[in-house]
């Protein structure tokens, strides 16, 4: 028997629309999810929410549309650390599909090599207090020292007043980090205020890359990616911009499908596409931010 979602709960955009801009050859969504389907593969007794339906077929049929060549599929709370979904669908990529697990401190070495082969390239670590109960640093340590031998890195979702106490963790971990939607600034902010300038500051000190998605979860003033609107939440560009232009080699972007959790609309994800030239003004920043960037990470040296 299948769980409902969770009241509320918006399903993902059915009939995106075409976008504008044309996406470069070899582009990576680089941040997307599957969910179930739930009578496969359940979701976990400790999730905080139950969402629709998103699977493999049903994201890769977005893939293809909006003109993608690859994803990067990150597991989602709702899973816990059972993995399997998300391995099923990188497996059934032929290739074009890379993933990043959910694992306990107790993970194994042969588990880790077992997802290593199946294309899985890092671990998450979440922070956000809504969708995880605790964030205990030495489990995660020890998670971190067990991926750091396999070349993976760690991918951090966190909010942006959280960065000052939590910045120190980071630094001492022993592998390369990515930061999940530019580690959720406050908009409302200067772009120039203190609270960014921290998280740039940190970007810069370390072996840290930055995906600049989910705008739709940030923005405050929009415009809504909706209705045909090409210029879509305008108020989280400025940070965006100045991410990309800051650190244009360490720079990624992807889409959030099925955008869990949103509260206020579901955005269109064709209508998404065509942000992406807002914030990567020039064809060199957008072949970096959506090419370049993501191969060198998930599938070094292949070319796209």
């Amino acid at each position: 028997m299948t769980a409902p979602t969770t009241p509320g709960w918006l399903d993902w955009y059915p009939n995106p629309s075409t976008p504008d801009f044309r996406l470069p050859l070899g582009t990576v969504d680089a941040h997307c999810h599957v969910f179930g389907p739930q009578a496969e593969f359940p979701f976990a007794p400790e999730r905080k929410y139950t969402p629709c339906d998103a699977s493999k077929d049903q994201l890769f049929a977005l893939r293809d549309h909006l003109g993608v060549s690859r994803n990067v599929i990150v597991q989602a709370t709702c899973h816990g650390a059972d993995n399997s979904a998300m391995v099923d669908a990188v497996r059934s990529s032929g290739g074009r599909a890379r993933g990043v697990a959910t694992v306990r401190p107790d993970v194994t070495e042969a588990e880790l090599r077992d997802l290593d082969a199946a294309g899985v390239r890092g671990v998450r670590f979440n922070f956000v207090r809504r969708l995880v109960d605790a964030a205990p640093e030495e489990d995660l340590r020890t998670i971190a020292d067990k991926i750091a031998p396999l070349g993976w890195h760690v991918v951090l979702y966190f909010e942006a007043a959280d960065l000052p106490e939590l910045a120190g963790f980071f630094a001492s971990l022993p592998t390369p980090l990515v930061i999940d939607h530019m580690g959720r600034p406050d908009v409302t902010q200067s772009v120039h205020g203190k609270e960014f300038a921290e998280f740039l500051e940190f970007v810069d000190q370390g072996d840290v890359w930055v995906k600049v998605s989910c705008p739709e979860r940030l923005s405050v003033t929009g415009p809504a990616a909706l209705d045909g609107e090409r210029r879509a939440y305008t108020d989280v560009v400025p940070f965006a911009r100045r991410v990309v232009t800051e650190f244009p080699d360490r720079v990624l972007w992807g889409t959030d499908w099925p955008h869990p959790n949103l509260t206020s609309h579901m955005p269109d994800d064709g209508l998404l596409v065509d942000y992406v030239p807002q914030v990567a003004e020039t064809a060199e920043l957008r072949r970096k931010l959506l090419v370049d960037n993501p191969m060198r990470l998930y599938w070094p040296g292949e070319t796209a």
